[in-house]
């Protein structure tokens, strides 16, 4: 067929070009339906508490996604900078995931532990305070804002429709109690949901003002624990090794 023939006929032009989008597609997408399971089993990766959901919703709402990404390629320039490559199984509770390509600001996906929740509440209120060259905006109403939680169970429903598996019934906590401990298990409790929100917000005391749960609680609970479920040491390979 020559080309004169397809780039002149509209129809057969774009007939052509589904078949060859069409094709592209089941290669790459029908040998997935073979693989006995596309995410590493990782110990460790656990959905996220009430009051980490919380943050994580802040986080979306504030756009830090635009200029932070939320995964780490397996690249040496990568890893030397931000830590061991990132893990599928890390985002399989992610919804949606937050791996981005936009890289204004650093990649988040180790943030977790790296500073203090002092250091972090100080960032987001004035950035330049603590990183004198950052163009990043300051959120200083985080810290004045009172975080609403009263519709944190109906949310954490929505996660459950999709996969995520916090816990209605005695059935689904007990399986959570076998899959990640009791610990964890009482944490994705959606029965106990705000009651595990205050209790992690007074314990961790993540803006340190005791006396109130603000939005700046949840946002730091959230970058508190990126990064941190899976003990990367045991991932470690000849590559990564070699050039930490």
């Amino acid at each position: 067929m020559k080309h004169e023939t397809v780039e002149t006929n509209a129809g057969l032009l774009i007939i052509l070009t589904l078949a060859v989008i069409s094709v592209g597609g089941l290669v790459e997408i029908v040998p997935l339906f073979y693989i006995n399971d596309t995410i590493e089993d990782v110990e460790g990766v656990r959905p996220y508490t009430p009051l980490e959901q919380r943050g994580r919703d802040i986080y979306v709402r504030e756009g830090c996604y635009t200029c932070h990404s939320q995964m780490i390629r397996p690249f040496r320039d990568e890893m030397l900078r931000y830590g061991h490559y990132s893990l599928a199984a890390e985002s399989q509770f992610d919804h949606p995931f937050q791996w981005g390509s936009k890289r204004t600001g650093p990649d988040l996906a180790r943030v977790g532990g790296k500073y203090s929740n002092e250091w972090q509440v100080q960032h987001l209120i004035d950035p330049r305070s603590v990183v004198p060259e950052s163009i990043m905006p300051g959120y200083p109403w985080l810290i004045e804002n009172d975080l609403k939680y009263s519709d944190i169970q109906a949310r954490l429903r929505a996660l459950r429709r999709v996969g995520v598996p916090y816990s209605l019934n005695d059935e689904e906590y007990q399986a959570n109690v076998e899959r990640f401990g009791e610990e964890t298990a009482r944490w994705l409790d959606i029965n106990r949901a705000e009651e595990n929100l205050v209790a992690q917000a007074r314990a961790g005391n993540y803006d340190g003002n005791p006396s109130r749960i603000t939005e700046m609680d949840a946002l730091v609970a959230y970058l508190q624990v990126l990064g941190t479920m899976v003990d990367f040491t045991q991932y470690d390979d000849g590559y990564f090794v070699q050039f930490r």
